[in-house]
């Protein structure tokens, strides 16, 4: 019996993931390392997939990756490889106000193949905050907001940096999520937000003309989940640049 696909599946692994700032930032990554292989092929593979992980660890970049799968390809015979990797991203971030500084976690993935799917899928998922129009609308004071989270999606036709994908979809939001806020933060953020109201369409809409206007994306998929405060379901909206091109 031919087998497809051949692998290990969310291994977590040590690795150092390139900064916009040239650094080195240390992070702990779920990595699914998978080819397809031939069918004579008769070898064990899970320490041949290892000790690639082992070698490339110390900078799983985007400039990495294809030499990480050409490697793979060919130590296999197979006819493709396919790499995604997983995981948490810290940045630095000032409340608005006072400034204080405090790092902030983002999941990053990167998914990339070659042979049959040749692609790079640069993915991040961003927390915000949301305020419904609806609400304010209708209340004499206030209105309901809650934490939101937006995924966006890109192939890229030039280099990106994580960190300008992440401040693009932060540009498209009610409001940022810190960690640290002090009360002049507080006051900031609640007002913020409750002078920039967005339903998830908006939200969706807004980061998707941004991915879409940016001169080194060819592709991308954007969707928000609001997790709703007055609800026991959360909102949600999607969209990918296939659906907007064929609007036109």
């Amino acid at each position: 019996m031919k087998l497809k696909t051949v692998g290990i599946k969310n291994i977590s692994y040590p690795v150092k993931v390139r900064e916009k700032s040239g650094g080195m930032q240390s992070t702990v990554a779920g990595i699914t390392l998978q080819a397809n292989m031939p069918r004579h092929y008769r070898e064990t593979c899970v320490s041949t997939f290892l000790s690639l992980l082992n070698k490339y660890q110390e900078d799983m970049s985007v400039t990495i990756f294809p030499e990480l799968l050409i490697e793979t390809r060919d130590k296999l015979q197979a006819h493709s490889a396919r790499l995604e990797m997983t995981f948490p991203y810290f940045l630095e971030k000032k409340a608005p106000v006072t400034k204080t500084p405090s790092l902030m976690e983002y999941t990053c993935r990167f998914t990339c193949g070659i042979g049959e799917d040749e692609d790079f899928i640069l993915s991040v998922w961003v927390p915000s905050t949301t305020l419904c129009p609806c609400s304010k609308e209708i209340s004499n004071c206030g209105a309901h907001n809650q934490r939101a989270e937006i995924n966006l999606n890109v192939i890229a036709k030039g280099f990106i940096w994580v960190e300008d994908l992440i401040a693009l979809v932060e540009s498209g939001v009610s409001c940022e999520v810190f960690s640290i806020l002090k009360r002049p933060d507080e006051k900031y953020v609640t007002e913020q937000a409750y002078n920039n109201p967005m339903f998830v369409e908006d939200v969706v809409r807004k980061v998707a003309e941004m991915a879409r206007a940016h001169p080194n994306i060819s592709w991308f998929s954007v969707g928000v989940e609001s997790f709703e405060s007055i609800h026991k379901h959360s909102a949600y909206a999607y969209a990918d640049s296939d659906d907007i091109i064929d609007e036109k």
